[in-house]
């Protein structure tokens, strides 16, 4: 008869957590420094319930932990917003975890401490999560060694005590290695006057990518209308990204938001942008783009938001608006259009916020 009993954890894993746990400070009192640059405002602390006797000595049960039922290693640690506080060297009993596949220390604070190279013992890794957690400095090479990666996100580290950072070179490298990827977040990651590489378009599964905030410059490479699955484009608040916004980004029938906000991109709109029919968040805000509103925008029918503020945009209010029934906020505030206000605006069912303010309408 099969036995039903799950195996419980493997000694050395349970001392290597307990040994993890030791090396940190849980914190559940956090101060105002926190609060101020910090999106995460509570936390629990999940490692109290880590024993190491008298108790629950199964790490497999413990707050955070999974193992793998088969053979019993621990697979799986989700560590996000546990009040945890303190530095991780190499040495950390983290990296002897060698069987984790699933690794989230998002929202914690690591105290302005660097992503240690110890990372690199956990190969079999397909899901790293470090954002929010108060890391700064270069992003170690070896974290491109991890070539099983699905998802990665090191955004929101950035603070007055420092930011951090990715070598000129180091996309390029991890378009490269990471070639399995379909989440990658650097938002706020520091690429300071390094242009988008052109075999970023090369990671073909790939379904969200977000450059905020990342002092990228240049245009917005052409390969990027390779990415034929991704539902989520946001290479917003860049004020070095020129240029116009490539035709190819038409070939993105599945994309469902796209932010381009806070750039320095010109031109009129490519025609191609009427091609995205999932598209349900448009932001271009915050450019110089200029010419009429592209007729095709009216084709996108599943548009939720329509953020066009601060750009140069002229001409009468563009009548397709009218065709766009699911629109719940449209901001066209801080251009040049002019003309009569149109009938069509009051019959949005579902409109709930709209700003044509600073503009030359009558």
């Amino acid at each position: 008869i099969a036995s039903s009993v799950l195996p419980i954890c493997h000694d050395d894993e349970r001392s290597s957590l307990l040994q993890f746990k030791e090396s940190l400070i849980i914190n559940d009192t956090i101060d105002e420094s926190y609060h101020t640059y910090h999106w995460i405002y509570e936390c629990r602390p999940k490692v109290a319930s880590w024993k190491p006797a008298g108790g629950n000595i199964d790490c497999c049960s413990w707050d955070g932990v999974e193992c793998n039922e088969n053979n019993g290693h621990v697979f799986k640690l989700d560590l996000s917003n546990s009040c945890l506080q303190g530095s991780i060297n190499s040495s950390s009993g983290l990296f002897n975890l060698i069987h984790l596949e699933w690794l989230n220390l998002a929202g914690n604070d690591f105290r302005y401490s660097e992503i240690p190279p110890g990372i690199a013992n956990l190969s079999r890794l397909s899901y790293l999560n470090l954002s929010d957690s108060f890391f700064i400095g270069q992003i170690p090479s070896e974290i491109l060694e991890l070539s099983n990666l699905v998802s990665l996100d090191l955004s929101g580290n950035a603070y007055p005590g420092g930011i951090l950072e990715l070598r000129k070179s180091s996309l390029t490298n991890l378009a490269e290695k990471l070639t399995n990827l379909e989440t990658l977040n650097l938002g706020l990651v520091s690429i300071f006057n390094t242009p988008i590489p052109h075999n970023l378009g090369n990671l073909s599964s790939l379904r969200f990518l977000s450059l905020n905030n990342c002092l990228v410059r240049g245009r917005i490479p052409s390969s990027l209308g390779n990415l034929l699955k991704l539902i989520h484009l946001d290479l917003s608040q860049n004020q070095l990204l020129s240029g116009e916004i490539p035709a190819s980004i038409g070939n993105l029938g599945s994309l469902k938001e796209l932010d381009l906000s806070g750039n320095i991109l010109s031109s009129k709109l490519p025609a191609s942008i009427g091609n995205l029919s999932s598209l349900k968040e448009l932001d271009l805000s915050m450019n110089i783009f200029s010419g009429e509103v592209p007729a095709v925008i009216g084709n996108l029918s599943s548009l939720k938001a329509l953020t066009l503020v601060e750009n140069n945009f002229s001409g009468d209010l563009p009548a397709f608006i009218g065709n766009l029934r699911s629109l719940e906020i449209l901001d066209l505030s801080l251009n040049k259009f002019s003309g009569e206000l149109p009938v069509f605006i009051g019959n949005l069912p579902s409109l709930e916020e709209l700003d044509l303010s600073e503009n030359q309408l009558s």
